[in-house]
């Protein structure tokens, strides 16, 4: 199993399509297989109405102008696709309207990630399922019946390939809400493949949830946490995700591959280096009976009896003077 590790940039570049280009390249060499932004559409997606989920902004008047200054034109979505395709990472994008999906079919993405807030927005399913492309289904605000029920919708639609992400929808998330436990229970409910989506600003959630047998993973990441943003204090940083990809790999390679614990062959050299034979820790003269206090074992293996055999040298009589520290081997008892 290899995991599909999916690094979020969605509004950390702030509007800025520099910044945008400064994270994918500030990725290029970090093992991520995909990075993903959003696309916003303020006028098919929001009003003014819109309350701040997080009051950040010293530059927008209403959520509806924070979406505006998110947005980027067709070219510069297609330049950020090309960069994405120049250091081989998969380019994704969240769209949260019918508009945006008619966008990124324009832009060319190879599937769609469903954003936890959209999970019953069917009319956007709808839209999504008629692309025939793979879904990614996030679930930070659903309960299992709609997550249930937005399945069913796009299976009935004939969406094959889904996938659903275990998520909370807290910024950042504490420990105690994280839901890992939710991954087990996803892999029993579904055939799919199941996810984990982290918000919780820590590299450590995400290596349980692999362990867990999470098969695609989501985290958010920014160039510091104390920049301005909804998602800051919930996302990682790029040194961070270098070390979480590199950290995965490693463990995925020791998940799929088992230790046959009974097969010691590959430890041959190195057990006669750290096991230990019987020596005597005093100076003993011929004739001494050998008791639990004498006895000391001491490296290497295979110059004197096997320390863990001790109980059968205990009683025995030495037919030779053994100086202190000296191995014992059976042949120095009568």
């Amino acid at each position: 199993m290899k995991t599909f590790i999916i690094a979020e940039i969605a509004q950390a570049h702030d509007g800025s399509l520099g910044i945008a280009h400064s994270f994918i390249e500030a990725l290029r060499e970090s093992g991520v297989d995909a990075i993903k932004f959003q696309t916003h559409i303020a006028e098919a997606e929001s009003s003014i109405y819109e309350p701040f989920r997080v009051n950040f902004s010293y530059e927008d008047k209403t959520r509806f102008d924070y979406w505006k200054r998110m947005e980027f034109s067709l070219e510069e979505w297609k330049s950020l696709k090309k960069h994405c395709d120049e250091v081989g990472i998969e380019f994704m994008s969240s769209p949260f309207s019918n508009k945006a999906v008619d966008l990124l079919e324009e832009v060319g993405v190879k599937r769609y990630k469903i954003g936890s807030g959209e999970v019953n927005n069917f009319l956007l399913l709808e839209k999504i399922a008629k692309t025939k492309k793979p879904i990614i289904l996030s679930s930070g605000m659903s309960s299992f019946d709609e997550i249930d029920e937005a399945v069913s919708f796009l299976e009935e639609r004939g969406v094959e390939d889904i996938s659903i992400m275990q998520c909370t929808t807290m910024y950042p998330t504490p420990a105690a809400f994280l839901g890992l436990n939710v991954i087990d229970e996803m892999k029993k409910r579904y055939k799919y493949k199941i996810g984990y989506s982290d918000h919780s600003g820590s590299i450590y959630p995400l290596f349980a949830s692999v362990v867990k047998g999470a098969e695609i993973i989501e985290f958010h990441i920014t160039f510091d946490k104390r920049m301005f943003g909804p998602d800051s204090t919930s996302s990682l940083t790029i040194d961070e995700t270098f070390e979480l990809v590199k950290a995965i790999r490693m463990i995925e390679e020791s998940l799929n591959n088992k230790v046959n614990k009974q097969d010691t062959s590959k430890f041959s050299n190195v057990k006669k280096i750290f096991q230990k034979s019987l020596a005597v820790n005093k100076t003993l003269k011929k004739g001494s009976i050998i008791s639990f206090e004498d006895l000391e074992a001491k490296k290497p293996f295979g110059y004197g009896i096997d320390a863990k055999e001790y109980k059968k040298v205990i009683g025995k009589k030495l037919k030779i003077d053994k100086n202190k520290w000296d191995f014992l081997n059976y042949k120095d008892f009568e």
